[in-house]
Formats: C-alpha cells, structure tokens, sequence
C-alpha cells in the first residue's frame, strides 16, 4: 500500500520539478549563479556547509544511509552532494530555491513535508550561494561540466 503513495509523490515531485523548470522561481537574480572557482567564495561556502549542512548531509557530502528510500518517518533522508547523489542534475536557479525557500516552495505545496529546511531568513542569498559554490567546487571535472550544460539547457 505504502509503495504506490510513494510513486504518487514521487510523481508528483518530478511534475513539480519539470514545472519550475518550465515556469522559474524567482531565486535573487544573479545570487543564484554558482562560483565553484572562486577560491574566497569555497571558503565562504565550506563554512557555511559545515555549519549548516553537515549534519545532515554529511561532513564529506556522503549523504545518509540509504537516501534513496523514505525513513520511518515517511521522510527521504538526505541527499548525499557529492557526485553520487542527484544534486548535480538540477540547475544553479532551482539548487538555491530549494536552499533558500524549501522544497514545499519550489513545488507549490505549501503541505509538502520535507526534512530539508527553508533557509531564508536564516543565511543570506550570498551564504546560500556560497555553500552550494563550495559543494560544486568539490565535483570531479566530467560532473562539473555536465551540471554547466544543465545550467546551459535552463537558461534557454
């Protein structure tokens, strides 16, 4: 019973991915462009990440365990942010929606439940930025450039 809920919502996650994609959030402008070479920026991000991120998502990006499967709590754990995770395929703009305003947000649903919080009013558009410059900056070169054609194809 609990499979099809699942494959509802995951459904419904992708349409409302898909949407955004189409539609665009309004992410702060420039703020939203990552800087992954920009050694004051990773600094900055690094952190940030440590700060904020880490306990969750782990303190070498590695993710939770099992991150893929919702938790007793009916949850998603978290996402690792390293290459093996999915934070790659997602374009800058809807990577600091995500960060700033929380998934509910992004997809429209305010009732959405998430354990990833909203960190608007918490860190600033540039710590934001920051933080996900530094987890870009640690992909390795052919992840990199995929995740630059992404933010190609969504600025079309």
């Amino acid at each position: 019973m609990r499979r099809p809920l699942y494959a509802l919502a995951g459904l419904a996650l992708l349409a409302g991915l898909a949407a955004f994609l189409v539609i665009g959030p309004d992410h702060g402008g420039d703020a939203a462009l990552l800087r992954p070479d920009d050694p004051d920026e990773i600094a900055l991000g690094r952190r940030v990440y440590d700060a904020e991120c880490a306990s969750c998502h782990g303190a070498d990006l590695q993710g939770q365990p099992d991150w893929q499967s919702p938790g007793a709590d009916g949850l998603m754990p978290a996402p690792p942010h390293d290459e093996t995770g999915h934070t790659w395929h997602h374009p800058d703009a809807m990577l600091f929606a995500l960060t700033r305003d929380g998934l509910g947000a992004v997809l429209g649903d305010p009732d959405y439940e998430s354990g990833m919080p909203a960190f608007a009013g918490r860190l600033s558009d540039d710590e934001i930025r920051a933080a996900l410059s530094f987890i870009k900056s640690t992909w390795p070169d052919e992840i990199r450039a995929a995740h630059d054609e992404i933010n190609a194809r969504a600025a079309q």
